[in-house]
């Protein structure tokens, strides 16, 4: 009781003390209108608010003199003082300017950033703020899943294996950009989250741009782009420190400390965490670091540099198996249940798991030109180590009813492995674990000139030139007892007693050079802003594999293959008053195909049938903004033809997971999109969102060729799919979300937000839509999902603090988040992965 009584004390003792209330209206000077989220705190204090969708504010305070501090990322900060009249005052027009004294991060890589009311895209933006308080123990993307057009799903569930996607698109037709550089894998396109685990810790800003997207380098995204900008130096010294824990062992700390912008114009921040736990899935504990590091120097009013590194080395064990869900039921563990791990002399051995680090170190250069013209450079460099485990060998480890599990459905005895790769001897073992290997090095340069061609038009013009290797092998993890694995697979070594650590099954070396350029011209007088853009860029591939072929072969190393892809780009912005606006935009661009559409069936042959993607996507919308209201409605359309794409398969028979590369079909994709935000009275905000869509593929394919894990085909001849007027799998097609923050007394907040998903099905099974027969892949059953948080700032010992909890799932809904087609298109007979039941998280953090 004395606990509740002391918490209730703390709770109410801002509005205890409450002497009166400010009020004013923040501008931007750049746009000469309203600065919606600009921050308004009292000096000294934790007492503070954001500014609405009008710039105004209204602030509680408890003194009746004091000042107040105005401040927005990329603007100059104002201090204020206040003296309360009768209870309140009125601050007037508080006008904020660009900060031309400060360091330029935020200038250099905002230049893929779309502005409200001017960039004529779908555009929404999640802040810092938003990201911490909410994100909790999900994974990165997690954060965007109430944005129309998102789906994300943790795919087995394992730490940072999330997958995000947009319109319907995967991962490999968004592109991703961190800071201004593209991050999506340079030979498929991919993105893999759990390089990114800890760029939660650092974002300032992530949007999302739906379809053409406002990006101003050669990079063509399909589905939309994500531009995540990190926090700059801080041009305050200070800091914070803070501490989460959480559900099945989930523990999460770290701290950022920054020195300000310091006499002599340098300036640095450094972040640091540590994430720990032991999985809501089994088996699939992790461990994760994040770290970043930024320097900057001023060193004039014309010349900037600014130094950033960061990284997230992890390791996580992963359910990679998908199962039947009467599998899941029969289990004791139910939906936690997972077939990719065991027990090892007494200590859990992921058989399945995932261990990388790829750190991203860019250099940026702002450079004042003129009054009118500026150049910003960044030069890259990112260097990726770490893959993925597996098995090999006699023992089948996939299988629900192996008779390597201590009874039915429950975690591997590799011991008894071990015991029959020991009584094997002298011929080596039958059974090992592996590791497959994707190490890579990346280098980039990206420089952007802009210039003031008249007083309405600036021309924009860049280059983006990058090189990329990436090394692919497989490599002896664990012997399980035995003395060797015998490995015939490389043709320089037919005869390979192999030890840990030792390359089998394949090596190879992928090289990429890209070369990138556009051009775009941008007009804004009074309440039109419009836009057109040119790019271009050459795609050129390179294989050498040491194991298929001979040293002394001329055909172990390919000549280079290129490919030149071009794109044009426009849109328009109206605003018809200061409260609505209409926009379009259109395009068409080519893409390369990847790196393996060119270098089929994982060997050195050129597939003289490769060609660009072509894309051609129209969309129009409306936008409405009040003091109270705010809302988005637009519409689009876009056909995609010759799309390549790899489909994975999973055999509930043999336990196999097997690949098919799948070239040259159409789909398309076409929709319609609405969020809004609401706040009705000053404490409370209503959010919402409603995305729906309708994604077909539009053509069949021939001779599609299908492969096991080691990269050998399963069939003599590639097999024809009938994929035209198939739903398209693997993202709902219908998204709503219903969300609200209320703010129950000064500085705490409760707020709950609840999505649902529909028109979700499965990805089409191979065999399926190869008999010519009418086929739907299975739907899976839409489900709703209700989270909830509170936070209650406060001080403590003289600092700022913060009090955070959420549970996700609260209602602890039992659904199917993904899913493959089976044999007769139903729930019987697909294999699944289960999402997350209740989950929760509680932290606090302290800024100083």
């Amino acid at each position: 009781m004395r606990k509740l009584l002391l918490l209730a004390l703390v709770l109410t003792s801002a509005t205890i003390f409450a002497q009166g209330t400010l009020t004013g209206t923040v501008i931007d000077s750049e746009m000469d209108g309203p600065l919606p989220g600009a921050t308004v705190m009292v000096e000294g204090t934790n007492n503070g608010t954001t500014t609405d969708f009008d710039g105004n504010f209204s602030l509680n305070v408890d003194s009746n003199s004091g000042k107040v501090k105005v401040s927005f990322v990329g603007y100059t900060t104002k201090t204020l003082d206040f003296n309360l009249t009768n209870g309140t005052q009125n601050l007037g027009e508080i006008i904020l300017n660009a900060d031309a004294g400060a360091l330029e991060e935020i200038v250099i890589t905002s230049f893929s950033l779309a502005i409200d009311r001017k960039t004529p895209v779908a555009v929404s933006t999640i802040k810092a703020e938003e990201i911490e308080l909410k994100l909790s123990n999900k994974e990165f993307p997690e954060i965007l899943q109430s944005t129309p057009g998102i789906f994300v799903h943790k795919q087995g569930g394992g730490f940072g294996d999330a997958e995000l996607r947009l319109r319907g698109f995967d991962s490999e037709n968004v592109a991703v950009m961190i800071n201004g550089v593209p991050v999506n894998d340079m030979e498929n396109g991919n993105v893999y989250w759990s390089n990114w685990a800890g760029l939660s810790d650092v974002t300032q800003t992530m949007q999302v741009q739906r379809g053409l997207g406002a990006s101003k380098v050669a990079v063509p995204s399909i589905g939309g782009t994500i531009n995540i900008v990190t926090k700059s130096t801080d041009a305050e010294e200070g800091g914070s420190i803070f501490a989460t824990t959480g559900n099945d062992g989930y523990q999460k700390y770290g701290g950022t400390v920054s020195t300000g912008l310091l006499d002599n114009g340098f300036a640095a921040t450094v972040s640091l965490s540590k994430t720990t736990g032991n999985g809501y899935v089994d088996g699939t504990e992790f461990e994760g670091y994040s770290y970043f590091v930024n320097l900057a120097k001023k060193f004039n009013e014309d010349h900037e540099l600014s130094f950033t590194a960061f990284g997230a080395p992890q390791e996580h064990g992963q359910r990679e198996t998908s199962h039947l869900i009467e599998t899941f039921r029969q289990s004791e563990r139910g939906r936690k249940f997972n077939g990719d791990w065991g027990y090892l002399n007494g200590e859990v051995t992921h058989v399945q798991d995932n261990f990388y680090h790829k750190p991203q170190m860019s250099l940026n250069h702002y450079w004042d030109i003129s009054d009118k013209t500026e150049l910003s450079t960044a030069l890259y460099a990112s260097f990726g180590t770490g893959g993925g485990g597996g098995y090999d060998g006699a023992a089948n480890l996939r299988s629900i009813d192996s008779p390597y599990r201590n009874g039915y459905l429950q975690p591997f005895n590799l011991d008894l492995v071990v015991d029959e790769n020991v009584a094997n001897g002298a011929l080596g073992s039958e059974t090992i674990l592996y590791n497959s290997r994707n190490d890579h090095n990346w280098y980039g340069a990206l420089s952007t000139l802009t210039t003031e061609i008249t007083e309405d038009i600036d021309l924009l013009a860049g280059i983006d030139l990058r090189y990329y290797k990436g090394e692919h092998f497989q490599e002896v993890k664990n012997l399980l007892g035995g003395t060797y694995w015998l490995d015939d697979s490389n043709a320089n070594n037919p005869v390979n007693v192999a030890q840990v650590g030792d390359k089998i099954n394949y090596h190879n070396d992928g090289l990429v050079h890209w070369e990138g350029g556009f051009l775009q011209a941008e007009y804004s007088k009074d309440d039109l802003s419009a836009f057109i853009s040119g790019a271009a860029s050459n795609t050129s591939y390179k294989r050498i594999d040491y194991f298929n072929y001979l040293d002394s072969d001329n055909l172990q190393e390919t000549d280079w293959v290129s490919f030149f892809a071009p794109s044009i780009k426009g849109g328009a912005n109206y605003n018809i008053n200061d409260t609505h606006n209409v926009f379009a935009n259109i395009g068409y661009f080519e893409r390369a195909p990847f790196f393996d559409q060119v270098f089929l069936n994982f060997v050195n042959d050129v597939n003289d049938e490769a060609e660009n993607q072509k894309i051609f996507s129209t969309e129009i919308g409306y936008g409405i903004r009040s003091s109270k209201f705010r809302a988005n409605l637009n519409i689009y359309r876009t056909s995609w033809q010759d799309k390549p794409f790899t489909q994975t398969i999973f055999d509930t028979e043999s336990g196999e997971n097997y690949t098919a590369n799948i070239l040259g079909v159409n789909a398309l994709h076409q929709g319609i999109e609405f969020d809004f935000s609401f706040k009705p009275i000053d404490n409370l905000t209503i959010n919402g969102m409603a995305s729906i869509g309708d994604w077909k593929w539009d053509s069949n394919v021939q001779d599609v060729m299908i492969f096991d894990e080691e990269q050998n085909p399963i069939l003599e001849e590639g097999i024809d799919l009938y994929l035209k007027d198939i739903p398209v799998g693997g993202s709902a097609q219908n998204t709503f979300a219903l969300g609200g923050d209320y703010e129950v007394l000064p500085g705490t907040i409760i707020r709950a937000n609840w999505n649902y998903v529909d028109k979700l099905y499965t990805q089409f099974d191979i065999l399926g839509v190869s008999s010519g027969d009418d086929y739907e892949p299975w739907e899976i059953p839409s489900y709703g999902l209700l989270d909830a948080g509170l936070t209650h700032k406060f001080e403590f010992g003289g600092f700022e603090a913060t009090l955070n909890g959420n549970v996700n799932n609260i209602l602890d809904t039992e659904y199917v988040s993904f899913g493959f087609d089976g044999s007769n298109s139903n729930a019987e007979t697909a294999s699944v992965w289960y999402g997350f039941g209740r989950t929760y998280t509680v932290g606090m953090k302290i800024n100083f």
